[in-house]
């Protein structure tokens, strides 16, 4: 959905000068796309992982001072802003979840399909991993983030077979932990949905990276940093954070006003319009060429108003 989202951003960054925030840099193919087409753009890209930044800051060289590189978690951006002088930007993109190198480095523990430690953390200078949440937290928090996190139905039975397993050895590696949740789970529960492992996975990255927390926080922020007539796109990949997206565009282009007025004030008015009907999905052709675009959700929305104090 790289074209759509370039597509959607356009025609807020077309004016030289103008300023395009990549929140979620990983390699850096967002960003790229965005600096070729668009010649007289500069790139303020966000990310907390380390090693992504070294990544794309070889693949981003020779676009030169154009592109600026911040070790950053995207809810930082009000501070990271200010760092760079930078009053208001004129388009902003999310590429949420995890990242295709995190993904494909076995050693990162993202992923249920291979054996590897189980990390999971964006930034491995701090934080706990996964493991220490498996092995340390309390059996109704565990619940509670499998339920809230991954919508695993199964969570209690899952839970159960942890605390049983984490008493004679604490859970170290991935392989470990499908294979109990495996043996845990009905056959009913395994017959549909995929690898029965992917919601606990996903529940244990969320909580570890507290990435729904800092997208809620990060939504409103790059929604207030957006330039009148600036555009914001967002690629989600699971109900959970296109949730918080759609409630957050919502919000801003919805009349405030209360009821009964017969002349709506400007300060009441929507400062959002929608560009998206909706959440977009990818195509079968996207999907066939990127498996991984499979859940991808796309919403898109335009800064129509100042706030009025």
């Amino acid at each position: 959905m790289l074209q759509r989202c370039l597509d959607l951003l356009a025609p807020a960054l077309t004016e030289p000068g103008a300023v395009v925030v990549d929140c979620t840099l990983g390699l850096g193919g967002h960003s790229e796309a965005l600096l070729t087409q668009f010649p007289e753009v500069r790139l303020i890209a966000l990310d907390r992982d380390k090693e992504a930044l070294r990544l794309s800051g070889e693949r981003l060289a020779p676009f030169g001072e154009r592109a600026t590189l911040v070790h950053a978690v995207y809810d930082e951006l009000p501070e990271v802003l200010d760092r760079l002088g930078v009053p208001r930007v004129q388009g902003i993109l999310f590429d949420l979840g995890v990242s295709s190198m995190q993904l494909d480095e076995a050693d990162r523990g993202f992923a249920y399909a291979q054996d590897a430690p189980l990390d999971m953390r964006m930034d491995q200078t701090t934080g706990v991993s996964a493991a220490e949440v498996l092995n340390t937290y309390p059996p109704g928090e565990l619940v509670r983030i499998l339920r809230q996190y991954g919508e695993e139905k199964q969570a209690k039975r899952i839970v159960s077979a942890v605390v049983r397993e984490r008493e004679k050895e604490p859970f170290s590696n991935s392989a470990r932990l499908v294979e109990l949740i495996r043996d845990s789970l009905p056959q009913a529960a395994k017959r549909t949905g995929g690898n029965p492992a992917k919601r606990t996975f996903q529940a244990l990255r969320i909580e570890v990276n507290g990435e729904l927390s800092v997208l809620e926080r990060a939504i409103p922020a790059a929604v207030a940093a957006l330039d009148v007539g600036g555009r914001i796109a967002v690629l989600s990949y699971h109900s959970l954070e296109d949730r918080l997206v759609k409630q957050v565009f919502a919000a801003g282009a919805a009349n405030t006003a209360p009821p009964g007025l017969p002349v709506v004030p400007e300060q009441y008015q929507p400062r959002l319009k929608l560009l998206t009907r909706g959440a977009e999905l990818p195509t079968e052709e996207e999907i066939a060429e990127n498996r991984r675009a499979a859940p991808a959700r796309f919403r898109g929305a335009q800064r129509i108003r100042e706030d009025l104090r």
